[in-house]
Parts: structure tokens; sequence; C-alpha cells
């Protein structure tokens, strides 16, 4: 085979060609010798190497893209061409769909595929910013749509890499109708499949709207993503403001719009490789099983040490715990991926492995205000259980926290509707799920929080939990009779000329005994051990045993399927 025809076969790859020691194809017709030919055969013989010349330049047409001019400045922003997106995705040859569709058969500044990501069949697009901006028209709208849809019928994850002007404003309201046909492919989509997105470069309108759709959105830094730019901002509204502060990633990695931010496009690319490493193929399959060498018995001398460290300083048990430091201990080999890294770190969200199955965590994190629930942490929290839920990933709760944020801001916020949605999102939890109790479970919180009675498979308790209807100032409803006496001995003894210092002192010093028996009666598992609340307490060093087992358990008698039942009014 010939260098020119290897490179045909395999238009994303240079090099050698393959090992000369096979027979080659004979030569084009036009290097055969003529002579003796009539001349309709002569006539034949240019037709197909014609026909040869043109297949050439229909397939290298689309990888031309709006030639080297244009791939030079894309290069000169420090961005990369949608084929070097692809490459960094797979080295294997792409499948390339519909490739020369548009009008100048050129792909209409998308390209469509599928791509083997790691072995698996994974539905692929990616604007063409050098050609026409990546712009938007009816074409490639409908091409776009026909990938999407194809993700669907097919149970293949869905990969969008977006870098896009927009409509193309010379198509008229064609680019708008490419834009709704393909808005409406994602959404039925939606459920079915897991979808990532990627935003490159300046997102804007349609742009924006349509990867937002999918299930995680990955944002690139000095990219833009805004429903306008600014230019119309400032036309507007009167604002000057630059780009990065509308609509930069450390805008949207607060605002939960995008899930993950990165430093660069290749950053981009190898997260979506790992990301899509934890997410399975459909609604009807199971995310990949990778067997560990991690033993699941193992004992954890190091979770005894952060426990001891932390619980055992002068703090005490209302010393600050950050929980990610307690998830590496316990997870296959400690390496988990957390989602929204940047917003709500009071609750934190992330995929691992235990025992090799894939699994999702909602952990309250008290090193951030207390580990308390407010309106973003719900946000984020409900969102992940629902994404888990529907595809089948099973789900552990880390509990630690005294309860909903209070406060005017919160209420005007709407924390009972958020927190109600949070609620909801665990009620309708279909897969398996467990609950650990490290230390706070109080009130509402407690209640809400994936508990033996909102439908958890199994509720574990490490001996140092504290669960209860309120924290320490519960004392004051339990021993109001008692507390009311330290007040009337206090005023008598003011009344009977005892120095004020005197008298404050052992009237706090009751009310400390007050906590401190109220700590030992109540705020324990023992009642909840003994109410069948809580399945079994778990020694610290032995969780990852324990969890890991009673998930390889869980997960042999649970078969994955696509969700039924009815379809709920708030989601």
């Amino acid at each position: 085979m010939t260098a020119t025809a290897y490179q045909l076969r395999n238009p994303l790859r240079g090099g050698s060609p393959p090992d000369s020691s096979r027979p080659s194809p004979p030569e084009p017709a036009s290097t055969l010798p003529l002579h003796g030919s009539s001349p309709t055969e002569t006539a034949g013989a240019l037709a197909y190497s014609r026909a040869i010349e043109l297949g050439r330049e229909l397939i290298e047409r689309p990888q031309k893209g709006g030639g080297q001019d244009r791939v030079r400045v894309q290069h000169a922003k420090g961005r990369m061409t949608v084929w070097e997106r692809i490459r960094v995705l797979t080295q294997q040859e792409p499948n390339i769909l519909w490739q020369n569709w548009g009008p100048g058969l050129d792909g209409a500044s998308i390209v469509t595929g599928i791509l083997n990501i790691r072995g698996r069949d994974v539905a692929v697009y990616g604007h063409d910013f050098t050609l026409r901006a990546g712009s938007m028209d009816a074409t490639n709208g409908d091409k776009l749509a026909r990938l999407i849809y194809m993700a669907g019928e097919k149970g293949m994850p869905l990969i969008g890499m977006n870098d896009s002007a927009g409509a193309f404003v010379p198509a008229g309201v064609g680019g708008l109708d490419g834009y709704s046909e393909a808005f409406t492919a994602l959404r039925r989509i939606s459920g079915k499949v897991p979808s990532i997105s990627l935003m490159f470069g300046y997102n804007a309108g349609g742009g924006a709207y349509l990867p937002r759709q999918g299930s995680f959105m990955i944002q690139a830094a000095e990219t833009f993503i805004g429903l306008t730019g600014t230019g119309v901002v400032k036309d507007v509204l009167g604002e000057d403001v630059p780009a990065e502060a509308l609509g930069g990633p450390s805008v949207h990695g607060q605002n939960g719009v995008c899930d993950l931010v990165t430093p660069d496009e290749l950053g981009s690319l190898r997260m979506a490789i790992r990301l899509l490493s934890y997410l399975p193929d459909n609604n009807h399959s199971g995310a990949p099983f990778v067997p560990t060498s991690d033993p699941i018995d193992r004992f954890t001398h190091e979770e005894h040490t952060l426990f001891h460290r932390t619980f055992d300083s002068p703090a005490g048990m209302n010393a600050p715990f950050d929980i990610t430091l307690y998830l590496q201990l316990i997870v296959d080999h400690g390496e988990f991926f957390e989602l929204q890294p940047q917003r709500a770190r009071n609750l934190i969200t992330a995929f691992a492995r235990m025992g090799g199955h894939v699994v999702g965590f909602v952990a309250n994190n008290s090193a951030v205000g207390s580990g308390q629930i407010d309106i973003g942490a719900a946000r984020k929290g409900t969102r992940f259980i629902r994404f888990c839920n529907v595809y089948n990933i099973p789900l552990i709760f880390l509990e630690d926290t005294t309860g909903f944020m209070p406060g005017t801001e919160q209420e005007s916020g709407g924390i009972i509707l958020e927190g109600r949605r949070f609620l909801d999102s665990i009620i309708d939890v279909r897969v398996p799920s467990m609950t650990l109790i490290i230390r706070n479970a109080f009130g509402g919180a407690y209640a809400s929080y994936n508990s033996h009675f909102t439908g958890a498979d199994m509720v574990f308790s490490l001996p140092m939990a504290r669960i209860a209807v309120m924290g320490n100032t519960g004392k004051d409803f339990v021993y109001k009779d008692e507390i009311r006496e330290l007040t009337r001995e206090y005023q008598r003894a003011i009344a009977n000329d005892v120095p004020q210092t005197e008298a404050a002192a052992k009237r706090d010093a009751g009310l400390a005994s007050l906590s401190e028996r109220y700590e030992q009666e109540l705020m324990n598992p023992k009642e909840a051990l003994s109410l069948g609340s809580v399945s079994r307490l778990v020694m610290p060093g032995t969780s990852r045993r324990v969890l890991a087992e009673n998930l390889s358990f869980l997960m042999r008698k649970y078969q994955p399927a696509p969700m039924g039942g009815i379809q709920r009014e708030f989601e």
C-alpha cells in the first residue's frame, strides 16, 4: 500500500505506510498503459481516475476546515482544532459520519462521529471554529440532532466539544431552526444516555443553552459561556464587564452551570475521559466494574488516627472535620472524582469505587459551614442524586450535619423549597443506598438525609455519632426544670449578697453538668440502635470493609434497568 493510500484510509494519522511485505493493490487505472485501448476504454479509465480523485478531495475537504490560515489563528489563541481534540479523546481512527453534509460539502462547520474511547463506543460531535466560526444553521442542526438521536437509540454516551459563535446570521431563521432541532434531540435522550459537554472558546446564546442540557459540563480557562455577550450587555444595560466576569469559569464554577473547571483544553479532554470511566453507557446498564487490588477487608489504621486527632483536640466533638480526608481512606486506592468542587463545599458529591463498583458519595463536610445544608448544597446534592438514580449508580451518604442552614437569607432564597427537592430526590432513590453517620445527625437533616425511613437499605453509625432531635441546645427543653432551679438558686444567692461572680460560676457549672448529661444520655447512637433506626455500629478502621462488603451484596441483588413508575411533579 502506498503512503498516499494509507493516509487516505487513515485521515487523522500521518506516519509510515504499513509493512511493505504485504501484497500491494493494483495501481490506479490512470497509471496503467493504455496502448491498444479503444477511445471508449480510455474514457472509462479516465472516468474512474477522476472518481478516485473526487473521493480523495471529498474525504479531505472537512479536515481542511477553513484552511491553514484559520488553523494558525486557532493555534495562536491557544486552542486546538476539532480534529486535534478528537486525537486526544482516542488514538483509534474515528468513524466520521455525514462528513460532507453541508452546502460546501465541507461538513458545515461541525464534525460528528463514533469514537472508540478505551474500548467503548461514544458518540462525539465538535464544532469546527476554523470554518464559519463553528456557527449553526439548519443543515448542521439537523446533522447534530441525527447524531444525538443515534446515541439515544444505540445506548451510547455522548460527548460534545462546543466551540461555536452561535447561530449563522446569514442563514437567517435557519440557524435558530438548527438549534431548536438540536435542543429537542438532546432533551429527548436526557435520562437515556449520559452526556458530557466540553466548553471551548466563546459560546453565547444557543451555544450556551444546548450544552447545559447535558449531564455534565466542563469549562476550560479563558473561555466564555453566556446567553448574551459583553457587547450586548453594554448596549442594553450600560455595564462594561469583561468576559471572564460575565461568563468565565470563575463565575460558572460557583453558580453550578459548570460541573468542572480545568486550566486548558487538554485538561478538559482528559477530564472527560476520566469522568466517562465512572459512567454507564445508558440507563439500562451499570457503570463499568474495575477489579481492584485494594483489599476490601483491610483495616485502615489511618482512619482511627484521623478521628483521634480531630475529636481529641481542644475543640472536641465540635472540631471541623474535612470529610474528603476520610473519603480517600475508604475508597479503592484513595481515588475519587469530585463534582462541582468550586461551589457549596459544605456538601461533597463525588464518584469513586469500592471493591471495583462505581458508587456516588453524598457527604456533609463540616470543615465548611459546619456541614449545614444550605440552598447551594441542596441544589448540588439534588442534581447528583437524581443522576445516580437514573443511571443505576449506588449511593453512599456520609452524614455529619447539624441541620439545614437557618437565617433570613436562606429563608428568603427558598431553603424550604430547595430542601424539599433535596429530600424528594432521596425518597425517590431506587438504586442501592447506604448511610454512615460519622458524627452529627440532628433534627430534620437526620430525618431527610437517607435515613432508614426514607428508604436507605442500611444505616450504619460510628461510635462517636450524635443522633438527636437537637444539638446541645436540646438540654434547654429536656432539662427545663433543672435549668429553672439553677436560675432560682442564682437569684437567691444574689439576694443574699453572695458575690455575683461566685453565684454565676455555680450556675454555669450546673449548666455544664447538664450539657454533659445530655451528651451522654441523648447525643449518641444508643437510642437509634435500640429502635432499629441504625443497622449496626461500625468501629473506626473497619468502615471500608463494612461498606464495601454490603455494597457488593446489594449490587449482586440489583438488576440495572431504566426508571419506571409515575412521573414526579417536581424534579
